[in-house]
């Protein structure tokens, strides 16, 4: 039976926190994506429906707010929704409970369907029924990320194999993990993205070399994360808070 709002329980593996014990940025991009396909599958408009029709869903933006990160072996309830369905965007809504019901994290996403052969976003029309829920977990609109003023930092990253998906592009969580890997160790070692933007504009590549150029002004920070050929793959915004 189809099912408006999507719900999917998952306890957080030792392999899954990072050094303060707390889930890893990957990994909750990762889990985003899990819920994700699992609902389109049961809509109908999963991963299936697109092979056999040459097509494949592609996150063109996100927006999260994260009051707290779940900590190792921490249980946590995943509720996913489609909210808006416009002509050639799909938005789909995400909030992480606690097991007292308390939300420690809401997020906002863009998809585009895209045609593999052309590359290029196709029509939403033509997809079977799609049941969407008007609430917001985010009110965003997914504005523009201004262009670096200035570079205060920049680091190279290499596309490895197991950076790309089954789309044969860099997988979308990867982005911001390169993001928050290219500010100052020390300032990583001791602070956490409190709110993450991010836009998505060109596919990343196996074997290619990466550099993320980040601007940093006290606890925000922007980041331009462009391809070999200088084509520009994301853009990420991030406000941190110091750890406690």
């Amino acid at each position: 039976m189809m099912v408006p709002v999507w719900e999917k329980e998952f306890e957080i593996k030792t392999y899954e926190g990072d050094k303060n014990g707390e889930l890893r940025l990957v990994t909750l991009m990762n889990i985003f994506q899990d819920c994700a396909d699992d609902h389109a599958r049961n809509l109908e408009v999963g991963m299936q429906y697109c092979l056999e029709h040459g097509l494949a869903w592609v996150g063109s933006a996100y927006h999260l707010k994260i009051n707290k990160l779940p900590k190792i072996h921490e249980k946590i309830k995943v509720r996913t929704w489609p909210s808006i369905r416009g002509k050639l965007t799909a938005t789909r809504e995400f909030t992480v409970f606690n097991e007292n019901g308390e939300a420690l994290i809401k997020a906002s996403s863009q998809w585009v369907l895209l045609n593999v052969k052309t590359r290029r976003p196709t029509a939403l029309e033509p997809l079977p029924i799609f049941l969407n829920h008007p609430e917001r977990a985010v009110e965003t609109d997914f504005p523009k990320i201004a262009d670096l003023a200035r570079e205060d930092f920049a680091k190279p990253f290499f596309v490895r194999f197991d950076d790309i998906d089954i789309n044969g592009h860099v997988n979308n969580a990867v982005y911001p993990l390169w993001a928050t890997e290219s500010v100052p160790d020390e300032f990583r070692m001791s602070h956490t993205p409190s709110e993450i933007e991010i836009l998505f504009k060109k596919e990343g590549l196996f074997g290619e070399m990466v550099k993320v150029s980040t601007e940093m002004d006290g606890l925000g920070t922007v980041h331009s994360i462009k391809g070999g050929d200088e084509r520009e793959l994301a853009k990420v915004k991030i406000e941190w808070r110091k750890n406690a």
